[in-house]
């Protein structure tokens, strides 16, 4: 089971131009190979005109799916160097398209290689990715005296609060990383000897976003 991954928060797109040829590097988040499909296709009539549409996936699941295309370029040239860089950045969930229009002057395999790798890298610098981290919600109720030491054990931790209901008693529902999960419990319980109950809500994602420090789910 995977706990964290990194993958593209929406489409991101970059090109470069190498002895007259462009190469245009699409990325786009997908979940499945079916998604990547229905892109791919998407890609080829939106560049109908184009030469080549090489590309590249990684897709989580059990087990892991990598897929990669030289679409007639030659063999090693483009699909790989697309799939190493993605691989070089830890990147799943991603399909990255890189759309040719030929110049007119042929690279051979070594200019290819180093086209479609500055390529893919110039779209990812494009791109917002993310880091998705497995949680947890978790319920707190408690009494009006405890919540401010809750509040504070949560707010050591970085963690963020969803939703507070007052009433007679305090209700909090946070969102807790998954490894921050049984330390944060225990502490809540030795904070309030026991008086808080604690209530797992069920799984979701902590998604942040890079470059923001900032998570949301």
């Amino acid at each position: 089971m995977i706990d964290s991954y990194r993958t593209a928060y929406g489409e991101g797109r970059g090109e470069i131009v190498e002895k007259k040829s462009r190469f245009i590097a699409e990325i786009f988040p997908v979940e499945t190979e079916e998604e990547a499909a229905l892109i791919l296709e998407r890609v080829r009539k939106e560049y109908w005109d184009a030469r080549h549409h090489c590309w590249a996936y990684r897709i989580r699941g059990n087990p892991p799916c990598e897929r990669m295309s030289d679409d007639g370029e030659p063999s090693g040239t483009a699909g790989k160097p697309i799939l190493e860089v993605l691989r070089g950045r830890g990147l799943t969930d991603v399909l990255a398209v890189v759309t040719r229009y030929f110049g007119g002057t042929l690279l051979g395999t070594g200019g290819l290689v180093r086209a479609y790798t500055a390529a893919v890298t110039e779209g990812l610098a494009r791109t917002d990715l993310i880091t998705r981290t497995r949680g947890m919600r978790l319920s707190i109720t408690t009494d009006y005296t405890s919540l401010g030491k809750i509040q504070y054990l949560a707010a050591g931790h970085g963690i963020c609060t969803e939703d507070t209901v007052y009433s007679d008693k305090v209700e909090m529902t946070v969102i807790v990383p998954g490894d921050t999960l049984p330390i944060l419990q225990k502490e809540i319980r030795e904070g309030t000897n026991g008086q808080a109950v604690l209530e797992e809500k069920g799984e979701c994602w902590l998604t942040k976003k890079e470059g923001t420090g900032k998570e949301e789910t």
